[in-house]
């Protein structure tokens, strides 16, 4: 093992890290990021893929930050002062290198994640967001605009964050679907209802809409989570006025779904007829 490697395989009490090469790719503007999800419940350290693939060199910073998830699954910003002890507790947990990057096009760049010692914590799920945002270009001020006008430019940040979540000891999770009806939203019509979540973990994985005797689902939706800091979160699945037809007034199966990767097991499900 090298120095490099040895600076970053921190322990965190005899656990494991859990990734796989399956995970997604996430994008935006001209940055992609894989894994978009990392779960670290182990001594060794892992890494997260960054690739420039825009047409200009792009200097991107990396923080971390506290988002708690609604009951409509929105990720909020939580300012520093309002965070919780088990939050500061993931802010002080996650180490991570490099903390700014600058990339060619088609350049990748990893960034390597590891743990703080997390003696004295309690047995439980520590979460944090890995936000990656571009650092927008200052161009030179020319004589002309310095003197005779001012230009102002307005340039969009975005960014990317994804989940970096601990987990520690023991810990279990149950899940339930309920109250399953269709809604009309601003693009048409939705399959909505209410998954629940006891246990001190969260859950995360795919939905399945399925019609009884019918091997192809109607529709999955991949990539829901439910964190711990809420019991309920309202799912909305956008539907075509096809499979709202189809669903409509007859019996559906709703099934929740650990991911492929994790042998995709099921996690709950519901059968209801949808009016």
């Amino acid at each position: 093992m090298t120095i490099l490697r040895k600076a970053f395989a921190w322990a965190l009490g005899g656990l494991a890290v859990l990734m796989t090469s399956a995970s997604p790719v996430h994008a935006s503007g001209d940055l992609l990021v894989a894994p978009t999800r990392v779960i670290l419940d182990g001594k060794r350290g892992t890494q997260v893929i960054l690739n420039n693939v825009g047409s200009e060199e792009t200097t991107y910073r990396i923080t971390l930050e506290i988002k708690r998830m609604s009951e409509m699954g929105e990720l909020v910003d939580i300012d520093t002062a309002s965070t919780s002890e088990a939050e500061k507790a993931a802010l002080g947990l996650v180490r991570y290198a490099p903390r700014r990057v600058t990339l060619l096009p088609n350049q990748p760049q990893s960034i390597r994640i590891g743990l703080n010692a997390a003696e004295g914590l309690p047995d439980g799920e520590y979460r944090v967001h890995m936000l990656f945002r571009a650092v927008p270009k200052t161009n030179a001020v020319t004589e002309e605009t310095a003197t005779n006008e001012v230009k102002i430019q307005l340039i969009p940040l975005y960014g990317i964050a994804i989940p970096v979540i601990i987990r520690k000891g023991e810990l279990s999770v149950t899940a339930a679907l309920a109250n399953a009806r269709l809604d009309q939203g601003q693009d048409g019509p939705l399959l909505a209802f209410d998954a629940t979540r006891k246990g001190n973990r969260s859950v995360y994985g795919e939905f399945r809409v399925s019609k009884p005797g019918q091997a192809e689902p109607l529709l999955v939706q991949k990539g829901i989570a439910i964190y711990p800091e809420i019991e309920r979160r309202k799912v909305e699945l956008q539907l075509s006025p096809e499979e709202a037809s189809a669903i409509r007034g007859g019996e559906v199966v709703i099934s929740y779904h650990d991911t492929p990767e994790n042998g995709g097991g099921m996690i709950a499900q519901l059968r209801t007829v949808v009016r």
